[in-house]
């Protein structure tokens, strides 16, 4: 069997790596004739994007004069690259001749341009993976440090992928129209479903892109909720929910969704004293559950970057998700170094969360504490500024729910354990107080006064 030979296979790999040479002369001919070419290029093209060096040193040049408000064209080019001892490099006066002379056509640059970036991507691919056979010899770095790095990589290459574009508004209002005349035929909420029929009549369920913060003190019930929004979402929608869990163990949160779907005491759970009829209904909500999209981390000390790479992952793996509930916000690290300041690292963890939100298209459910001077108060219903360490999270949320439940504080006061779910901010509507029943026996809430 013939060894690899690493030296000889990265010689091979890069003499034959994907190119566009007409693509790029093309596109560098569009830079020297057209400022709006100059600003496309710079929002959709890096240097690296172009593959023949003296291609790199032409585009390193126009970006430096562009920056410098130095208009620009054969005379003022020429000049730069020759002053810092460049033009021999690129090859002359004859490179730059023949762009000048290529006549591009604008009306397609859109087109070069993405020529370019697929070439561009398939080099990184190729290049990713002579990588990972050059890492499968060095023994001395941990196996789970290269797959980590290797996945990192290849994930961030998939996010290379993503067009964002700029719309006119008669592209955007067209798709607006063909949104609206979908919602109508279907008669459907537009977003995912809480499961709690009086707070989707005010949310109109979670939308796409949203970062949903559901605030309370401790007891409160904020991972009840949340579990019974994400079993609600998974049932109806069929898409995967992935539940990240800083505080519990995944097990503590599996016996809870069994205790509020066989309404079974989680208590008798645990201690396995379970008599033949709940045996019974046991099992097949095991069955039920065992078939349902439910993935759960409880990895502690997560980062945003962690996140995102779990989410990635699930989507490889299932093409969509439908959710991702974080529990809870104050136990995140924005990365694997702490900042001295955590009022601050919070404000960029939910700004992140929020950008997370709207690469992937899904609502993001973010759990987070409330600052304790809410016990000192006569009036105990929490407000936006009892955010703990709030930073920006009330400005980077689109909704802010927050669980007050009366009971918690003056036992015996009313029959019913009532929970008050207060919408403190709803960017997209309005604001209100939602009341829901708490059942302390499973941790479960229900629509209250409603069936649900």
């Amino acid at each position: 069997m013939q060894k690899f030979n690493k030296t000889s296979g990265r010689l091979l790999i890069e003499k034959y790596l994907p190119h566009n040479f007409l693509a790029e002369k093309v596109v560098l001919s569009s830079l020297l004739i057209s400022s709006e070419a100059i600003e496309i290029s710079l929002r959709n093209i890096k240097i690296e994007t172009f593959y023949f060096k003296n291609h790199q040193e032409i585009y390193r040049a126009i970006i430096f004069l562009y920056q410098n408000k130095t208009p620009i064209d054969i005379i003022t080019l020429t000049t730069f690259l020759q002053d810092n001892g460049l033009l021999e490099e690129i090859g002359g006066l004859n490179t730059l001749t023949e762009l000048v002379n290529q006549v591009p056509n604008l009306t397609y640059l859109d087109q070069y341009i993405r020529l370019l970036q697929d070439k561009f991507l398939r080099r990184t691919l190729i290049r990713l993976g002579y990588k990972a056979i050059n890492s499968g010899y060095i023994t001395s770095i941990p196996l789970e440090n290269i797959l980590n790095d290797l996945e990192t990589q290849l994930f961030n290459l998939t996010n290379k992928t993503e067009n964002y574009q700029i719309l006119s508004s008669a592209e955007l209002l067209s798709n607006i129209f063909l949104e609206l005349k979908q919602k109508s035929s279907k008669r459907s909420l537009p977003g995912l479903t809480s499961g709690f029929y009086n707070l989707d009549l005010i949310t109109q369920g979670f939308q796409k892109s949203d970062l949903i913060i559901v605030a309370g003190r401790p007891a409160m019930g904020k991972t009840a909720f949340c579990l019974n929004v994400a079993l609600s979402v998974v049932k109806s929608s069929k898409l995967p929910i992935l539940f990240f869990s800083l505080e519990m163990s995944k097990e503590q949160l599996m016996y809870r969704l069994l205790s509020n779907e066989t309404q079974i005491n989680n208590t008798i759970l645990r201690t396995g004293n379970i008599n033949k009829q709940d045996w019974l209904k046991l099992s097949q909500t095991i069955k039920t559950l065992s078939r349902l999209p439910i993935f759960i981390d409880d990895t502690p000390d997560l980062s945003i970057q962690d996140i995102r790479l779990k989410i990635k992952k699930i989507i490889f793996e299932q093409t969509k998700i439908g959710l991702v509930v974080i529990d809870y916000l104050q136990l995140m690290q924005s990365s694997k170094i702490k900042m001295d300041n955590r009022v601050q690292e919070l404000s960029q963890i939910t700004r992140t969360l929020k950008a997370v939100a709207r690469e992937f298209n899904i609502p993001i459910i973010a759990l987070s504490q409330l600052s304790r001077n809410v016990e000192n108060r006569v009036n105990k219903r929490p407000i936006l500024s009892d955010l703990r360490e709030s930073g920006s999270i009330e400005q980077d949320a689109d909704l802010v729910l927050m669980l007050y439940r009366d009971n918690y504080y003056n036992s015996n006061t009313v029959k019913d354990d009532i929970a008050e779910l207060i919408i403190a901010k709803h960017r997209n509507g309005p604001i209100g107080i939602v009341n829901l029943k708490f059942d302390a026996k499973y941790t479960k809430f229900s629509t209250y006064n409603l069936k649900n």
